[in-house]
């Protein structure tokens, strides 16, 4: 039957890519070699990290679905890949499968070890939704807040705050519950204690903006707590990206036909309007800007960038001698 990766992630079949995410995130960290010395944890991290591989690929996933490990080795009875269109069988590398490279494409940059957010979220504009940040205290690798005697400021904790450009363009309201080491009056020991922090995201702020809440850490006797600090860092948009002058830029697929001879196309703005636009010809450098239709600038947020247009020309991929011929003819040389 093969192993069952649904299973070892603890997830249901029908999971979703941001449970599924949640769950590798958790079952990584928890059982990394880095981190976890007991017998079979590397074992079970490399199984952690095949599972995702999996079940984050979509075509991988269906496979798995209708005819399990075995279909991924090329091995299910009546299974040939065909019907997967761009799959070879045995395509999935089981024998050099590198779960570290699987954790490090996952984190990215970012230290996990040294993330207090575990339970970190993303949150909708205006009063969005409250996201939970994860108890600071009992956690090896956050010795920034243990108590080491003397009267010292522990180093600010700094976590990423994803926000979309809808939440830039309209400003927004996040609201983070974060649940805190504080000191019991009178006494050296201390108690957990939640509380909420109010995030007030102003329009066109640019990636990398910090928000700080000073002293909001563990309390500790001899020491200051740490500042948590928030940065902000753009959430990848599925029809925009940014640049440093807080310019949209949106990119357009156009066939050589009509990068010859000329398209109409209707530019998507971040408020969900349209906008015509004419191009009687266009190369792989060529550029449409909108003017004051991009995000708010930051300093005069009644004031926007502009949206800029860029095209993607997509050749043909096969010709016949008859049409080879013709654009010979056609085409200046």
């Amino acid at each position: 039957m093969g192993k069952d990766y649904y299973k070892i992630l603890n997830v249901s079949r029908d999971v979703s890519e941001a449970d599924l995410k949640k769950a590798y995130r958790k079952l990584a960290l928890k059982y990394h070699p880095d981190k976890n010395q007991d017998p079979g944890a590397s074992d079970t991290f490399k199984e952690v990290g095949e599972a995702y591989e999996v079940l984050s690929d979509p075509k991988k996933r269906e496979i798995y679905d209708k005819y399990g490990e075995e279909g991924l080795k090329g091995q299910a009875g009546g299974f040939s890949g065909a019907e997967f269109s761009g799959f070879n069988p045995g395509d999935f590398n089981f024998s050099g499968f590198d779960p570290h490279e699987t954790f490090r494409n996952f984190f990215g940059d970012e230290d996990p070890f040294k993330d207090m957010f575990e339970n970190f979220g993303s949150f909708g504009g205006g009063m969005g939704g409250m996201g939970g940040i994860g108890g600071m205290g009992g956690m090896p690798h956050m010795s920034a807040f243990s108590s080491m005697g003397g009267s010292r400021k522990d180093p600010a904790v700094e976590q990423n705050l994803p926000v979309t450009f809808e939440e830039l363009f309209t400003g927004a309201t996040k609201k983070m519950k974060i649940t805190r080491n504080v000191l019991v009056p009178g006494t050296n020991t201390t108690r957990s204690e939640p509380k909420i922090l109010e995030i007030n995201i102003k329009r066109g702020w640019k990636e990398g903006t910090k928000i700080t809440f000073p002293k909001e850490g563990n309390q500790t006797s001899g020491s200051t707590p740490a500042d948590i600090v928030f940065k902000i860092v753009d959430k990848p948009h599925k029809t925009f990206a940014r640049d440093a002058d807080n310019n949209l830029i949106y990119r357009h697929k156009i066939s050589l036909k009509q990068a010859l001879t000329g398209v109409h196309v209707d530019v998507p703005t971040i408020d969900g309007r349209h906008i015509g636009v004419e191009v009687s010809q266009a190369s792989p450098t060529t550029k449409r800007i909108i003017k004051e239709e991009g995000l708010p600038l930051p300093k005069t947020p009644e004031r926007r960038a502009d949206l800029i247009v860029e095209f993607e020309i997509l050749f043909p991929k096969n010709l016949s001698p008859d049409q080879k011929n013709s654009l010979k003819q056609i085409l200046p040389d």
